[in-house]
C-alpha cells in the first residue's frame, strides 16, 4: 500500500516565483510593486481591468494567468481589492530602515486600527511576526474589501499574507 504525499493547499514559494505575476527581486528592491500569486488558469480578469497603468494583462483566453509588467507597475494598489481570489498583494521593501510594508485584502471584522500591533501570518495562516498597522483603506471602489497595510521586518515581506483576527 502506498502512502500519499501530503502537500500544502497553497502554492510553494518556487511556484509563485515562477508565475508571470511575480516581480523580480530587482523590481521588489525599487519600491512598491504588486505581487500576483495567481497560478491557476481560471476565467478571471478584474485585476487587468483595475490597473490604470496597464501593468497587468490577462489577454485571450481569459483563463490566462495574470502577467505583471513590473516596469509599468507604480504600486497604486487598486488591483489588490479587486481580486476575488485574494491573490494580489503590494510589497514595499523601501518602507523604512529595516522594515517593509505589505498590503493585502482583509475580509474580517473588526478591522484593525492604524498604529495597532497585530500578528502577521503566512500563506498557511501561521503567525510569523509582529506587525504594525500602517493604513486601513475601505473606499466604496474596493467593493467592500478593505485593504490593510502593515509594517513588518523586511525579511518577512515576501511571506506575510495577512493578520490574525483580534482575540486569536
Amino acid at each position: 500500500m502506498s502512502q500519499a504525499i501530503e502537500s500544502p493547499s497553497y502554492p510553494s514559494q518556487q511556484e509563485l516565483r515562477n508565475a508571470p505575476g511575480y516581480p523580480s527581486q530587482k523590481r521588489l528592491e525599487k519600491g512598491p510593486v504588486v505581487v500576483i500569486e495567481c497560478i491557476e488558469e481560471i476565467p478571471c480578469n478584474p485585476c487587468e481591468q483595475a490597473c490604470p497603468q496597464h501593468a497587468i494583462t490577462i489577454g485571450e483566453p481569459i483563463t490566462n494567468c495574470p502577467h505583471l509588467d513590473e516596469d509599468k507597475c507604480i504600486g497604486c494598489e487598486l488591483c489588490v481589492s479587486q481580486c476575488p481570489g485574494l491573490a494580489i498583494f503590494l510589497i514595499d521593501l523601501t518602507h523604512s530602515q529595516g522594515s517593509a510594508s505589505v498590503a493585502f485584502p482583509h475580509e474580517y471584522l473588526p478591522l484593525p486600527g492604524k498604529g495597532q500591533t497585530v500578528r502577521a501570518v503566512n500563506r498557511a495562516g501561521e503567525p510569523i511576526c509582529s506587525a504594525t498597522v500602517v493604513r486601513v483603506q475601505n473606499p466604496k471602489t474596493n467593493g467592500q474589501t478593505p485593504v490593510v497595510t502593515v509594517a513588518v521586518p523586511r525579511k518577512y515581506a515576501t511571506e506575510v499574507r495577512g493578520i490574525l483576527r483580534p482575540g486569536r
